[in-house]
């Protein structure tokens, strides 16, 4: 089956069998390492991608559902001589220790500051109509399916705020 999809604002015609999950197309398709592959069941966060503006487990969906859509991983967002807020961020604040889950961290936090600034409700928003404020708890909330082993929480946090931070001013 062939799929047309847009990664990192780079064109991509994909065969592949109708069958191959997103995250496997971005490795093994594409060569594009820097998503992770964690638990494959969509419980860990570490295969986040964003896709139209919207975070996605790339491991919970198959590609040929995303032909014409817009598709950015963590190498979208920067690069070593261009990194993103976030990734600055998550570096100053040292929001990872052994690495494996930061792209999918990254990738949730920059869209998860976008439906913020959307004025999306999360679980704990005091007031579901009016514009969400970001709080410790509303970081909490909306980053929960993005798991950490080596437990580097208070600092992912801190990076989050900071960029957010960054971006207001």
């Amino acid at each position: 089956m062939t799929t047309d999809l847009m990664v990192n604002g780079q064109a991509y015609s994909l065969n592949a069998d109708p069958r191959t999950t997103l995250l496997d197309a971005l490795h093994h398709h594409l060569r594009l390492f820097g998503t992770k592959k964690g638990c494959d069941h969509g419980q860990c966060g570490t295969c986040t991608v964003i896709v139209n503006d919207r975070r996605i487990n790339s491991c919970l969906t198959l590609a040929c559902m995303h032909d014409g859509e817009e598709i950015v991983t963590i190498e979208g967002l920067g690069n070593p001589s261009c990194l993103s807020d976030m990734q600055r961020a998550f570096i100053s604040h040292d929001g990872f220790q052994c690495g494996y889950c930061t792209p999918g961290q990254i990738c949730s936090a920059t869209a998860m500051l976008r439906e913020i600034e959307a004025g999306w409700p999360s679980h704990v928003s005091e007031d579901i109509v009016a514009k969400p404020v970001l709080t410790l708890d509303e970081v909490r909330e909306r980053m929960s399916g993005n798991l950490c082993r080596c437990s580097a929480y208070p600092n992912i946090i801190e990076a989050i705020l900071d960029a957010a931070e960054k971006a207001r001013t």
